[in-house]
């Protein structure tokens, strides 16, 4: 069962954006006047309070002119542990499925599961008003919590916003009347981040589903026999072309507000066709002659001028039959109405006679 290796790099991503929320903060000391003197970024690294407040406690040394003790003020954070939060839960067989952004291919996975990493930041300070400087810089985004997006599982775009909870605050001066001890005064905040880790991503083997298929029917005595009366079938429909197919072209060039304009040859364009001009989508409003009617920007597709003679690439069921998986699509729908008695046939994939 554990035998397959999977690194989605989830923990480290957690660690890394929470220590990022804190690396900006500054320190700013001013004189009598009101007029700022001097301004320190507070520099942050990862570890546990003990070890930077036993490098604080040290007497100052000097190693090639450079001193080794630390400088206040500063913090540290760590993880000091990781529970599974069953609130969160969800069921342990569901799967779903998305695109490996890396191959196009579609890939499945079960649902992640839901765990509360549990972090701690240590704000040392040799003044007080250092130390409530820093924290008045964090405390307001926290009520308790606040909401970071992290890309989980870059392959599948998997991204989700996490809730980081401020749990409390704990303050502590190690001071204790001492005078050949440095000071740190200590405040210790806990925090919860909500995250989410996933398993092994694994390829499917069922491939894009091309076509969805209901019956209708009013006879509810036998199911099995009934015989249906309505069809409803949903198909991918292409937003874009891939067949190239020049069924025509512009006959004159076209600015960004024109939605009217002649092309060589209307013959094989109908009223209700989508286009493609350039990297463009349009929708036939009317025909008269050569000339046509559209909608400009369709699709989501941006308004662009084109030149004279820019082949016209009609949208249809060529290109429908093209889609790919990790292609943006639509849906064609088709109602047909049946009289004839007969059914379909899972079994045997048409309908047939009762």
């Amino acid at each position: 069962m554990l035998t397959n290796h999977f690194y989605h790099e989830i923990i480290r991503k957690t660690i890394v954006s929470f220590g990022t929320l804190f690396n900006n903060l500054e320190v700013q000391h001013k004189d009598k006047s009101g007029k700022t003197v001097s301004v320190v970024k507070v520099p942050i690294s990862y570890g546990p309070q003990s070890k930077f407040l036993a490098r604080i406690s040290q007497s100052r040394d000097y190693q090639d002119g450079v001193a080794t003790t630390l400088s206040l003020p500063r913090m540290s954070f760590e993880v000091i542990g990781m529970t599974y939060d069953a609130t969160r839960k969800v069921s342990t067989m569901q799967t779903f499925k998305s695109v490996n952004k890396k191959t196009n291919k579609m890939v499945k996975a079960f649902m992640p599961v839901p765990y509360n990493i549990n972090m701690q930041l240590s704000i040392l300070a040799k003044l007080n008003e250092d130390a409530i400087q820093i924290l008045e810089q964090i405390l307001p985004y926290f009520q308790p919590a606040f909401n970071l997006t992290i890309d989980l599982v870059d392959i599948i775009g998997e991204k989700r916003d996490m809730p980081i909870t401020l749990e409390g605050i704990q303050m502590e001066d190690s001071y204790e009347d001492d005078f050949l001890q440095r000071r740190a005064l200590t405040y210790t905040l806990n925090f919860t981040c909500k995250t989410y880790l996933f398993g092994p991503i694994n390829n499917s083997s069922e491939g894009l589903i091309k076509k969805v298929q209901t019956d209708y029917y009013s006879d509810t005595t036998n199911t099995k026999t009934a015989p249906r009366q309505q069809r409803y079938t949903v198909v991918p429909a292409a937003v874009k072309d891939y067949t190239s197919d020049a069924t025509a072209a512009t006959n004159e060039t076209i600015d960004t507000v024109r939605t009217e304009f002649d092309v060589n040859s209307a013959v094989s364009l109908r009223k209700g066709d989508y286009i493609q001009i350039d990297e463009e989508k349009m929708l036939i409003r009317s025909i008269t002659g050569n000339r046509i009617k559209v909608q400009r920007g369709v699709y989501t597709s941006v308004i662009k001028p084109h030149d004279i003679n820019v082949p016209i690439n009609v949208i249809n069921v060529q290109d429908d039959i093209q889609v790919i998986e990790g292609d943006d699509f639509g849906f064609g729908e088709t109602r047909t109405d049946y009289a004839d008695g007969s059914i379909y046939s899972s079994s045997q994939g048409r309908d047939s006679d009762l």
